[in-house]
Protein backbone atom coordinates (compact mmCIF):
# COMPACT_ATOMS: atom_id res chain seq x y z
CA UNK A 1 0.00 0.00 0.00
CA UNK A 2 1.41 3.37 -1.06
CA UNK A 3 0.81 6.41 1.12
CA UNK A 4 1.92 10.01 1.58
CA UNK A 5 2.55 11.39 5.04
CA UNK A 6 1.66 15.02 5.47
CA UNK A 7 4.40 17.09 7.04
CA UNK A 8 2.50 17.38 10.33
CA UNK A 9 2.57 13.59 10.70
CA UNK A 10 6.29 13.34 9.97
CA UNK A 11 7.12 16.13 12.42
CA UNK A 12 4.92 14.59 15.11
CA UNK A 13 6.70 11.27 14.64
CA UNK A 14 10.15 12.83 14.95
CA UNK A 15 9.52 15.41 17.65
CA UNK A 16 6.75 13.83 19.75
CA UNK A 17 6.38 10.11 18.93
CA UNK A 18 3.01 8.47 19.51
CA UNK A 19 0.84 7.17 16.70
CA UNK A 20 2.79 9.00 13.97
CA UNK A 21 5.98 7.26 15.06
CA UNK A 22 4.19 3.91 14.90
CA UNK A 23 3.24 4.73 11.30
CA UNK A 24 6.85 5.51 10.41
CA UNK A 25 7.94 2.26 12.06
CA UNK A 26 5.38 0.42 9.92
CA UNK A 27 7.19 1.77 6.85
CA UNK A 28 10.43 0.31 8.17
CA UNK A 29 8.60 -3.00 8.67
CA UNK A 30 7.49 -2.77 5.01
CA UNK A 31 3.80 -2.66 5.92
CA UNK A 32 3.42 0.55 3.92
CA UNK A 33 5.41 2.24 1.15
CA UNK A 34 5.86 5.96 1.71
CA UNK A 35 6.08 8.20 -1.33
CA UNK A 36 7.18 11.81 -1.57
CA UNK A 37 8.23 14.31 -4.17
CA UNK A 38 11.44 16.29 -3.88
CA UNK A 39 9.38 19.32 -2.82
CA UNK A 40 7.57 17.38 -0.09
CA UNK A 41 10.90 16.05 1.15
CA UNK A 42 12.27 19.61 1.17
CA UNK A 43 9.24 20.73 3.17
CA UNK A 44 9.93 18.00 5.74
CA UNK A 45 13.46 19.38 6.12
CA UNK A 46 12.40 23.04 6.32
CA UNK A 47 9.75 22.41 8.94
CA UNK A 48 12.11 20.21 10.95
CA UNK A 49 14.63 23.05 11.04
CA UNK A 50 11.98 25.48 12.30
CA UNK A 51 10.72 23.04 14.94
CA UNK A 52 14.26 22.35 16.08
CA UNK A 53 14.56 26.03 16.94
CA UNK A 54 11.58 25.58 19.29
CA UNK A 55 12.70 22.20 20.60
CA UNK A 56 16.52 22.34 20.55
CA UNK A 57 16.89 19.21 22.69
CA UNK A 58 15.30 17.03 20.00
CA UNK A 59 17.86 15.48 17.70
CA UNK A 60 15.97 15.32 14.41
CA UNK A 61 18.62 14.93 11.70
CA UNK A 62 19.22 11.20 12.04
CA UNK A 63 15.53 10.23 12.35
CA UNK A 64 14.68 12.41 9.35
CA UNK A 65 17.53 10.94 7.32
CA UNK A 66 16.38 7.44 8.23
CA UNK A 67 12.84 8.26 7.13
CA UNK A 68 14.12 9.81 3.90
CA UNK A 69 15.95 6.56 3.15
CA UNK A 70 12.58 4.79 3.11
CA UNK A 71 10.84 7.27 0.81
CA UNK A 72 10.08 6.39 -2.77
CA UNK A 73 10.65 9.64 -4.65
CA UNK A 74 7.98 10.32 -7.27
CA UNK A 75 7.00 13.11 -9.65
CA UNK A 76 4.08 15.30 -8.71
CA UNK A 77 0.91 15.20 -10.77
CA UNK A 78 -0.16 18.43 -12.42
CA UNK A 79 -3.26 19.64 -10.62
CA UNK A 80 -3.97 22.55 -12.95
CA UNK A 81 -5.65 24.58 -10.21
CA UNK A 82 -5.69 24.81 -6.44
CA UNK A 83 -7.68 21.97 -4.93
CA UNK A 84 -7.11 22.56 -1.22
CA UNK A 85 -8.49 25.35 0.92
CA UNK A 86 -4.85 25.92 1.90
CA UNK A 87 -2.88 26.06 -1.39
CA UNK A 88 0.26 24.87 0.45
CA UNK A 89 -1.44 21.47 0.83
CA UNK A 90 -1.74 21.04 -2.94
CA UNK A 91 1.81 19.64 -2.95
CA UNK A 92 0.69 16.69 -0.81
CA UNK A 93 -2.26 15.94 -3.11
CA UNK A 94 -0.08 16.28 -6.22
CA UNK A 95 2.45 13.94 -4.62
CA UNK A 96 -0.19 11.31 -3.86
CA UNK A 97 -1.69 11.44 -7.34
CA UNK A 98 1.69 11.46 -9.06
CA UNK A 99 2.97 8.62 -6.92
CA UNK A 100 -0.18 6.53 -7.32
CA UNK A 101 -0.71 6.53 -3.57
CA UNK A 102 -4.19 5.66 -2.40
CA UNK A 103 -3.85 7.22 1.04
CA UNK A 104 -2.76 10.55 2.47
CA UNK A 105 -2.23 10.52 6.22
CA UNK A 106 -2.77 13.91 7.81
CA UNK A 107 -4.11 15.68 10.84
CA UNK A 108 -4.78 18.82 8.77
CA UNK A 109 -8.49 19.68 8.50
CA UNK A 110 -7.93 21.28 5.09
CA UNK A 111 -6.58 18.03 3.68
CA UNK A 112 -9.07 15.83 5.54
CA UNK A 113 -11.87 17.81 3.88
CA UNK A 114 -10.66 16.47 0.51
CA UNK A 115 -11.29 12.83 1.39
CA UNK A 116 -12.45 11.10 -1.80
CA UNK A 117 -10.83 13.58 -4.19
CA UNK A 118 -9.71 11.50 -7.19
CA UNK A 119 -10.35 8.38 -5.07
CA UNK A 120 -7.75 9.41 -2.46
CA UNK A 121 -8.42 8.32 1.08
CA UNK A 122 -7.31 11.12 3.35
CA UNK A 123 -7.27 9.90 6.91
CA UNK A 124 -6.12 10.80 10.38
CA UNK A 125 -3.06 9.02 11.75
CA UNK A 126 -5.11 6.91 14.19
CA UNK A 127 -7.32 5.61 11.36
CA UNK A 128 -4.33 5.00 9.11
CA UNK A 129 -2.55 3.01 11.82
CA UNK A 130 -5.65 0.83 12.22
CA UNK A 131 -5.62 0.22 8.45
CA UNK A 132 -1.96 -0.73 8.48
CA UNK A 133 -2.42 -3.07 11.43
CA UNK A 134 -5.50 -4.83 10.03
Amino acid sequence: MRAVLDTNVVMSAIFFGGIPLKIVRAAFAKKVELVATQSVRAEYREVAERLHAQFPNVSYRRPLAMLESKLTIVSAAALGAHVCRDPDDDAIVACALGGRAKIVCSGDADLLALNGFHDLEIMKPSDFLKRIDS
